[in-house]
């Protein structure tokens, strides 16, 4: 199927290309942007006037809860809202149940995600057995059969030897491992920064120390044995400057920050609303500000969701007592504009950090517009204001701490390796 889109501000970071120009699509790839090509003829015809038109987005870290937690979320869902929010590919963890710590799981979510062709999930591997943090997952196999990292999440690995071996074993294969950096003896039993909101509450707090610690021993061991490292979702301002430090210094390091972090502070908390129970936790404003000081100089190369979508009983409880996390696809992109309102990042600027960047991370060739590349596009309109209502959630999870709220900037359409899989 050959498509036009027209007329549409073409945004594609990788070829620094900011302009008004025509799109061509000729079956799963883009065939020529600017001018027609000769012979070209489109069965279908985009008007992209007063649109923005840009790579598909990249999210590094969406929980799909499939297998085994489709209470809260699945496969078709959860790729029906990434389809709505521009989200052309999804990074998903090794949360499930069983855990992705088999090829079979492994392929199970990616047959299943290539089922519903809304949007591509590719899965974390688990880095040992059962996210036990005692033996070493076959990372190899997973690889083989299509895990794109390696993640204990944020389970603990006590036993640094264990860890070591892990990522000695990763940098012999050159696979990509992320760590979401959290000390389980120090976060034990906290549910928000420890602060003088939490302190306030009578809440249990999270000190800064249960990530910055975890950080800092996860850097010395990448250091010795020179694997490739992410650190996904970082919250506080002093691990921005670790991972800034071991970028100096040469090590194979990258970082992002969920959306959430880089907008909230734990202030939020303050009227109790489990929907603001996050993980990480939403920090003071000195960490906010770190993180955005993080994202301007580029020592955090991507801006993620952190999608966790949960059944609504989860969060009726007492704070401490809910489940962590919110569901964010959907409005990924109009809280990300807000940077650009907010004048912290050009718009140029924030879609590199959706796509080139993610897409650099994960070491895949997408997140471009360039020609002959698989056509993975979102077009959205920057400037049209809609209310988030909950119960239209395409995500099996409609808890989100920004229900009735008014948002500037809505996807229109979302095209899938060619194929239209969304459109408003």
């Amino acid at each position: 199927m050959n498509i036009l889109i027209q007329g549409g501000r073409v945004i594609d970071p990788a070829q620094q290309l900011d302009q008004v120009a025509d799109l061509y699509i000729s079956g799963e790839q883009i065939l020529a942007i600017g001018e027609r090509p000769e012979g070209f003829e489109a069965d279908e015809v985009i008007d992209a006037g007063g649109l923005v038109v840009c790579p598909g987005f990249i999210d590094l870290c969406a929980h799909v809860r499939e297998p085994g937690y489709t209470q809260k979320g699945s496969i078709a869902k959860e790729t029906a809202a990434a389809a709505a929010g521009g989200i052309t590919t999804l990074v998903t963890p090794p949360t499930t149940s069983p855990v992705v710590d088999t090829p079979a799981v492994a392929e199970l979510i990616q047959d299943r995600a290539a089922e519903q062709g809304l949007a591509r999930v590719l899965p974390m591997g688990a880095l040992t057995r059962g996210l036990e943090g005692e033996q070493l997952a076959p990372m190899h196999a997973l690889a083989g059969s299509g895990c794109i990292a390696f993640t204990n999440t944020r389970r603990p690995i006590a036993s640094t030897l264990v860890l070591l071996r892990a990522l000695e074993y990763a940098a012999t294969h050159d696979l990509l491992v992320i760590f979401q950096a959290q000390d389980a003896s120090l976060s034990q039993g906290g549910c928000m920064h420890e602060g003088s909101t939490s302190t306030r509450l009578g809440l249990n707090g999270i000190p800064e120390a249960a990530e910055t610690i975890e950080v800092a021993r996860c850097l010395m061991l990448v250091e010795q044995t020179g694997v490739r490292a992410h650190f996904g979702q970082l919250s506080c301002e002093r691990s921005v400057r670790l991972i800034e430090s071991a970028q100096e210094r040469g090590l194979r390091v990258s970082a992002d920050v969920s959306i959430q972090n880089l907008l909230l502070t734990d202030e939020s908390v303050s009227g109790f609303d489990a929907d603001y129970h996050l993980m990480p936790p939403l920090r003071g404003q000195l960490d906010r500000a770190g993180l955005r000081q993080g994202l301007v100089t580029d020592t955090l190369q991507a801006i993620c969701s952190d999608h966790q979508p949960h059944d609504a009983i989860t969060k009726q409880a007492p704070f401490a007592a809910t489940e962590p996390g919110m569901s964010n696809l959907e409005t990924l992109l109009p809280l990300c504009l807000q940077l650009v309102d907010e004048q912290l990042l050009a718009l140029p600027q924030l879609i590199e950090k959706l796509t080139l960047g993610p897409a650099r991370i994960l070491g895949l060739d997408d997140g471009t517009l360039e020609v002959g590349t698989q056509a993975d596009i979102c077009i959205f309109d920057p400037e049209e204001q809609w209310t988030l209502e909950p119960e239209l959630m395409r995500s099996g999870g409609h808890n989100t701490p920004f229900a009735g709220r008014r948002f500037k900037g809505r996807v229109r359409t979302t095209l899938l390796g060619g194929e239209i899989v969304y459109r408003a």
